[in-house]
């Protein structure tokens, strides 16, 4: 009795699953990084995106099929220990939910700046602290009542970016009333096609890493889902043609219509640029509001990811047995709570450095899911040595898929290296040298 009270209930289906991800990926680093990125790689950003979006094909192909075979799995790290060892596991665990806190703070902070269009005399500390208490409570309700307000989240921007992109494409290829159609020379004025060269490209696949991460948060649902070895592929599949579609699109609607050099140079997101262009009145503040919801959304799908890692954790006897505790709607009250506690962080560290907060935590963010698709894609070669039966869901191109998204992740890691800031980097190599470091001392402490 008391284990089936500690049971975390099978309640998700698959357009809940398929919307989380959807959710954890079409956030900040869409609406807000989407500046950061066509600034330093002009129009290229979208073979940059293109480029993301190839190797988040094939990495979350590779998660797929491991969830397949492996149906018991509760979260990643049980897809990753049995294949890579303990280490592995161990530091997956913790930079997965690292990346996860430190979003939720992050997009705490951007959803503040979003709500600043309407409330410019708040400070963005304050309106991130409300935003905070929001998700929260959210969290703690049932399972079923938090997936299926993120499937409603997530639809609401969804439908609102396919309008975006009929906008857009009207915009640039037709003339109506007092507007002339734009064309595409947008994308080879202002300094060409490529304005920084190839480092400007490379620059920005550390904004795009960043946007697609969350989509692999499939691999965090697996205790809660009905049937996972036949939703988590359709899942994937689906998943994966939106969130190329919308981001590819959009991105060359954005770069069509406006000068890249532009972009950057006012505070309101391109969404909203692009909104007041057509000229519908308080577009602009449809789309303000669209944007706020789409990142609570994506915040609400990182609490969801952090508190479960947290939970099973728990389960194992990694961290505190309180962190397992579930309330009477089977949901971790403490690990939701724990987590919780970083929006508060993100919100004390905006108290002294504005919006420039979302800057800082970013680059961390874009090192950890570099790494997080590292570690799924060395599991996923490695997973196939001895396997003689393949399992319902396969990878029909293995291992040149994998290769070409392991090769691509390690090129794209050395040149953001080369290209961001060494504070990011260093506060980054001191993150995952204190994971180790506690890894090592804790099997000492076990010998």
């Amino acid at each position: 009795m008391e284990k089936d009270k500690q049971t975390l209930k099978r309640t998700m289906t698959s357009r809940h699953i398929m919307m989380m991800a959807l959710g954890g990926a079409i956030g900040a680093g869409l609406f807000k990084g989407s500046s950061t990125a066509i600034d330093v790689a002009g129009p290229s950003v979208i073979i940059a995106y293109l480029i993301g979006g190839i190797i988040l094909l094939f990495i979350m192909q590779g998660l797929a099929e491991m969830a397949v075979r492996n149906s018991n799995a509760r979260t990643f790290r049980d897809l990753v220990q049995s294949v890579l060892g303990n280490y592995a596991a161990y530091f997956l665990d913790w930079i997965y939910w690292k990346m996860w806190v430190l979003n939720i703070a992050a997009e705490a902070v951007v959803a503040a700046i979003f709500l600043q269009y309407w409330l410019p005399d708040c400070p963005i500390w304050a309106l991130a602290l409300g935003i905070s208490l929001l998700v929260t409570v959210v969290n703690l309700l049932s399972v079923k009542i938090f997936a299926e307000t993120e499937y409603w989240l997530a639809l609401i921007k969804i439908a609102v970016i396919v309008i975006f992109i009929i906008l857009g494409l009207l915009l640039l290829f037709f003339t109506f009333g007092n507007h002339s159609a734009v064309g595409l020379s947008n994308l080879t004025e202002h300094g060409g096609f490529f304005p920084h060269g190839p480092s400007g490209l490379i620059t920005a696949m550390l904004v795009v890493i960043y946007s697609y991460g969350g989509t692999e948060i499939i691999g965090v649902t697996l205790a809660e889902t009905k049937n996972p070895e036949k939703v988590v592929p359709k899942a994937v599949r689906s998943t994966l043609t939106r969130i190329v579609a919308f981001y590819l699109l959009p991105f060359f609607i954005i770069v069509s219509l406006i000068p890249w050099n532009q972009v950057n140079s006012v505070p309101e997101s391109p969404f909203v640029m692009v909104f007041k262009m057509v000229g519908v009145p308080g577009a602009d503040h449809i789309m303000n509001a669209v944007i706020l919801l789409a990142i609570i959304s994506s915040m609400n799908s990182g609490l969801y990811g952090s508190s479960r890692i947290l939970y099973t954790q728990a389960m194992d006897g990694r961290v505190p047995k309180m962190f397992s505790k579930l309330s009477k709607k089977k949901v971790p009250v403490y690990a939701i709570l724990m987590c919780t506690s970083f929006l508060y962080v993100g919100v004390l560290i905006s108290l002294f450095a504005g919006s420039q907060t979302f800057t800082y935590l970013m680059g961390s963010l874009g090192y950890t899911v570099l790494f997080i698709w590292l570690i799924i894609g060395f599991a996923h070669l490695k997973s196939r040595k001895n396997q003689t039966e393949m399992p319902s869901y396969y990878v029909k191109w293995f291992p040149y898929t994998t290769w070409f998204a392991i090769l691509s992740l390690i090129a794209i890691l050395i040149g953001v290296i080369l290209t961001t800031s060494i504070v990011i980097t260093c506060i980054t190599a001191a993150i995952y040298l204190l994971i180790t470091a506690a890894y090592v001392w804790k099997g000492r402490r076990h010998q």
